[in-house]
């Protein structure tokens, strides 16, 4: 037996926590890995758990590994980088096959081996805080702290591209010198194809000299601005008519995306072309089919598959998003792709049959899931179901529970799921499921 404050580590939650078990109660312990016997500190107990952290190793994992960054354990931004990447998509594996066993009630039939790519340098999308701070009389500008509203002091990232990472001091800088530097709450950072744009939220109108620090530092770094007073819909180059063309590349389709710097497009350009290829491999378009593609954004699979199918319609709750990915299919060419706005949160049975009967279906939901889509999907006639769905999750629960609607209300089955790491490092899970009639 253990003593009190020594545990054995059985595995590890998305927040990078070791979980372990004392006296039949789970405990959450900060800092400590799978296999790992460790003595902890408990700071929080509640009636079905508690939470400790680590004082002291005592039997150390192999997969442990020294963090890259210097600002681990207080930036919020990454929390397993103290676990060998391989070990970090294992664990969202198991987080995967878990919500489809417990949740779902299932498990595939099938394995997908996980999709990796570049584990540093990938996040081609970021949104800093950006804080002046009195009493240290500077501006901070960067991630908030783990589980906290303050901003981490950081000087350098080491998942962004590392010319992004640079400008996080020099942003610190900039900002002193604006005229209001406690009035600029956040800068987004979106790199495209040999741009990079940042997107200033202003909630005072700029002077005169403030635009002019922003040129003479977009001249300096080689970015351009975009700002932002009001909501997204509100953003706009600082000079329109020097803006370059900022896109991403899917080359293996022969496409350029085009994109504004607040639209939603994937952080990991790299590992969402091979999601891409895969997704379209999966769903086995063929040549005579009709396809749709739920929650289609940008239009990031819909264009892909025009190049492979008869028809594809990209449905899209966003009336904006709806008519980006029409000025991405008139950019590409491309006269078979149709484009509806439609809230696929109440969408029905009957709104869905309005769109016309589908061979196959690629479903790439938010967070929330698809739950309304599904259910419709389910109360079509048989014969008027597709025949073979891929969905792309970004939550392990919520697909989980929509495999539960489309395997026990309307008969399909989950062939095969796989988890995409497309963000190292993070408790992110991003996965893909095949369903099929």
């Amino acid at each position: 037996m253990l003593s009190d404050d020594v545990l054995q580590v059985e595995s590890l939650d998305l927040e990078a926590r070791g979980i372990s078990r004392r006296d039949g109660k789970v405990v959450f312990i900060e800092g400590a890995l799978p296999s790992e016997r460790v003595t902890i500190n408990t700071f929080r107990r509640k009636p079905s758990y508690d939470v400790g952290h680590v004082v002291k190793i005592r039997r150390e994992s192999s997969t442990r590994v020294k963090p890259r960054c210097e600002h681990f354990g207080v930036c919020g931004g990454c929390v397993m980088q103290h676990l060998e990447p391989s070990a970090q998509v294992a664990v969202k594996q198991r987080a995967l096959e878990d919500a489809l066993q417990h949740i779902g009630k299932t498990r595939p039939e099938r394995v997908l081996p996980a999709l990796h790519g570049l584990y540093w340098g990938y996040r081609y999308r970021a949104r800093f805080a950006v804080r002046w701070v009195a009493k240290k009389g500077t501006v901070l500008v960067g991630f908030h702290e783990r589980k906290s509203s303050f901003v981490a002091d950081i000087k350098t990232c080491h998942v962004l591209p590392p010319h992004v990472a640079a400008l996080l001091m020099p942003l610190r800088d900039l900002v002193m010198n604006l005229s209001a530097p406690d009035r600029f709450p956040q800068i987004e950072a979106s790199v495209g194809e040999g741009v990079t744009a940042l997107v200033l939220r202003h909630l005072v109108p700029l002077t005169v000299k403030d635009l002019g620090f922003l040129r003479e530092f977009a001249a300096r770094h080689s970015i351009q601005w975009w700002l932002q007073p009001h909501g997204p819909e509100t953003v706009t180059p600082l000079d329109p008519d020097q803006a370059q063309f900022l896109h991403y590349t899917l080359p293996e389709f022969g496409l350029e995306m085009p994109f504004k710097p607040t639209d939603f497009t994937q952080v990991n350009h790299q590992i969402n072309r091979v999601l891409v290829s895969r997704a379209l491999t999966l769903l086995e378009p063929q040549a005579q089919d009709r396809i749709a593609d739920m929650f289609c954004g940008l239009g990031n699979f819909t264009l892909p598959l025009a190049t492979r199918c008869r028809e594809v319609v990209g449905v899209e709750g966003s009336e904006t998003l709806t008519l980006r990915a029409r000025e991405a299919a008139q950019h590409a060419g491309i006269e078979h792709a149709q484009f509806e706005t439609l809230n696929l949160f109440e969408v029905t049975a009957e709104w869905l049959a309005e769109l016309g009967y589908f061979d196959r279906m690629l479903i790439d939901p938010p967070r929330e899931g698809a739950l309304a889509l599904c259910q419709a999907l389910t109360n079509l006639p048989k014969s008027y179901r597709p025949v073979r769905i891929v969905y792309v999750s970004c939550n392990p629960a919520t697909l989980a529970r929509d495999t539960a609607i489309l395997l026990h209300a309307g008969g399909y089955k989950l062939k095969a799921a796989g988890v995409v790491n497309m963000f190292p490092h993070t408790g992110h899970v991003e996965s893909i499921a095949v369903f099929e009639s």
